[in-house]
């Protein structure tokens, strides 16, 4: 730490990230370098309007780089000015009930280290989906949302926010393992055998491998207290323990309650796609529609993916793959993806672009 006399001057910020869950490996390292305090009002208040930009921009480019994307804005506008148009509207609304049931489950675990209010939650939940926009897999949404805690509570805090992911990851996968059960026995059994013949086998595929890490990952959540007490037995484990010792106080009932939470979450993303489907002339069932998408969500869960990179295009290959097993409108189906990806991820990290203005990340020590 600087001296008394350089106080004001200069100061040195190190923050190491490491934390470790059985089944999910991230080793997370940020260095903030030395500055002074011109360059710290630099960083804390240009650092939001560049990051805008830069999504608008990679935005653009993204949609440039996708076929068919011209139909796809004409179906929704066409949507927008229609009658349809309180569909979206709801589907907007149930965009800020999806991050609101996300915030109360990272509420309820960072309570362990840190009190933080409802709205303090929900604003670090946008902030990290604006980090995990240009972050493979969204790993960057750990870093965006420990910035609202304090700098000696941010460590613990990246196991905690783990155990909300593989929350939401489990519902995902189980969910996922029932859809393609569902497309396997009711989709279009002609479609399947005869134009997509690869679709069927990499279904196959894809149920055997998520059942044998579903059922793993299923075991080690309910089990983090155990496994941490186990790691703690290893001498040469003693240091990455302490970051992840946290994780003990998580009983079976908070455990319960981020995955009740997390299956709400998923409702939502089920209710906003059926509303889409409708608008943009997509004829699928409210079965169909939860089958077909709980695959789709399966898929973006296990592929690597940036979401202002390549995740629009992995979001429109899957849902041609297999929403055409019960609907051949494949311009519907590009139009709902894009609107899904606009209302869920773009719109959220636009307002967590914002939402860094107001964050001190370097702050004067007095």
């Amino acid at each position: 730490m600087p001296s008394p006399g350089c106080r004001g001057q200069c100061q040195e910020l190190f923050l190491k990230v490491f934390a470790r869950s059985v089944g999910i490996g991230l080793l997370c390292e940020l260095i903030l370098v030395t500055t002074n305090k011109n360059i710290k009002i630099l960083l804390n208040y240009v650092i939001g309007p560049v990051v805008f930009c830069l999504l608008a921009w990679s935005i653009y480019r993204q949609l440039l780089r996708q076929n068919n994307w011209q139909q796809s804005l004409q179906h929704a506008w066409r949507a927008i000015i229609g009658a349809e148009a309180w569909k979206l509207v709801l589907a907007l609304v149930l965009m800020l009930a999806n991050w609101g049931l996300e915030a109360r489950k990272w509420q309820i675990v960072i309570n362990r280290v840190q009190h933080l209010s409802f709205i303090q939650s929900w604003k670090a939940v946008f902030t990290g989906t604006t980090l995990a926009f240009f972050t493979p897999n969204r790993i960057g949404e750990y870093m965006g949302r420990i910035l609202y805690l304090d700098e000696g509570k941010r460590v613990k805090a990246i196991s905690l926010t783990i155990v909300c992911s593989m929350g939401q990851l489990l519902v995902t996968w189980w969910a996922g393992i029932g859809g393609i059960l569902y497309l396997k026995a009711y989709g279009n059994t002609e479609l399947l055998h005869t134009f997509a013949p690869h679709t069927l086998l990499w279904l196959t595929m894809l149920l055997y491998f998520t059942v044998a890490v579903a059922v793993i990952l299923t075991l080690f959540y309910f089990r983090l207290a155990g496994l941490v007490r186990w790691f703690e037995k290893v001498p040469r484990l003693q240091k990455p323990v302490s970051y992840i010792r946290v994780l003990e106080s998580l009983n079976a009932t908070i455990l319960f309650r981020i995955l009740s939470l997390s299956v709400l979450r998923y409702s939502v993303f089920i209710g906003q796609y059926y509303l889409l489907f409708d608008v943009f002339d997509v004829h699928v069932t409210a079965t169909q529609v939860a089958g077909s998408v709980s695959v789709i969500f399966l898929v973006l869960s296990i592929v690597p993916t940036i979401a202002v990179i390549t995740e629009l295009g992995v979001r429109w290959k899957i849902g041609i793959e297999v929403v055409q097993l019960f609907d051949s409108n494949i311009t519907g189906i590009l139009a709902t993806s894009l609107a899904i990806w606009i209302i869920n991820l773009v719109i959220p990290a636009l307002i967590g672009s914002l939402l860094i203005l107001g964050i001190k990340i370097f702050n004067n020590r007095k």
